[in-house]
């Protein structure tokens, strides 16, 4: 059983053809989340029927022996991950998988990726080739290189049940619900901030929750999900949102005032729409 309820969710996308290439995965237990990954490798994978410890099927057993040759696992070489890891990730990944239909990767300590090894990383994301699923890990999303952070789909995993059965569930309504106000309404939309989240979540590391789920939701409308108060949306759109939302993550832990924070990101969401 994978313990994190979205990475689940992933399975299914899977099954229904409707994966993202590659996600960043923010946790506060990397053993947890590799475990939970390497579940989910199994649970799309198995020759059987999947069950909690598959020992049936020799490409479980693969996984759990960490010699499935389909799935690549990266750790910092030192203080780095350095560019010739991920060189040798493209290498061996341009060839078509064996024994899987995909060939899977993960990095931990993604925030690790130094200039060089980002550069060719960005790459790879960008033109990934066939048949290629990719999990980036980090327990601190703002440590992740900007570019990297805006071409993948952002997951946040927090290992404590009630916290990921109930806490993300509030964090997520409280974004629809802040966007679906700040997309449709043309005036105004700085009342905003504090009607919908700030007199009901005034702290700081809330707010952050609420911006990551914001940046997960407009990703999803750019890669086809259908949200309603986002179809007139142009591909530049999203992109212009995106960015906003991840200057608005690099910056919250840095910045004395939240409120001024959001203000800025609903001014130049609002300036958009006027210079159109």
């Amino acid at each position: 059983m994978i313990a994190a309820k979205k990475l689940e969710k992933l399975v299914n996308l899977y099954h229904e053809d409707a994966l993202s290439h590659v996600y960043l995965l923010e946790t506060n237990d990397m053993d947890l989340a590799m475990q939970d990954i390497l579940t989910f490798v199994k649970a799309i994978n198995c020759q059987q029927e999947y069950n909690d410890n598959c020992d049936k099927c020799n490409l479980c057993n693969l996984v759990n022996q960490a010699t499935l040759p389909s799935l690549i696992i990266i750790e910092p070489d030192g203080n780095m991950i350095k560019k010739e890891q991920v060189l040798d990730l493209k290498k061996r990944f341009s060839f078509k998988p064996i024994y899987t239909p995909n060939n899977i990767y993960v990095i931990k300590m993604a925030d690790k990726l130094n200039g060089a090894s980002a550069n060719t990383m960005l790459k790879f994301i960008e033109e990934p080739g066939e048949a290629i699923i990719g999990f980036l890990l980090t327990t601190n999303l703002n440590n992740v290189i900007p570019t990297i952070k805006s071409r993948c789909e952002l997951i946040s995993l927090i290992y404590d049940e009630s916290t990921e059965t109930n806490e993300d569930n509030v964090y997520e309504k409280k974004a629809n619900e802040y966007l679906e106000k700040i997309e449709l309404e043309k005036v105004d939309k700085i009342m905003y901030n504090r009607d919908v989240i700030l007199n009901d979540y005034p702290e700081r590391g809330d707010v952050e929750a609420i911006f990551k789920e914001i940046f997960n939701i407009y990703m999803k409308a750019y890669n086809g999900e259908e949200i309603s108060y986002l179809k007139n949306l142009s591909y530049e759109d999203f992109r212009f949102r995106l960015k906003l939302v991840i200057n608005f993550l690099d910056n919250i832990n840095y910045n004395a005032n939240v409120e001024l924070l959001m203000d800025k990101f609903v001014i130049e969401l609002s300036e958009r729409y006027e210079s159109i």
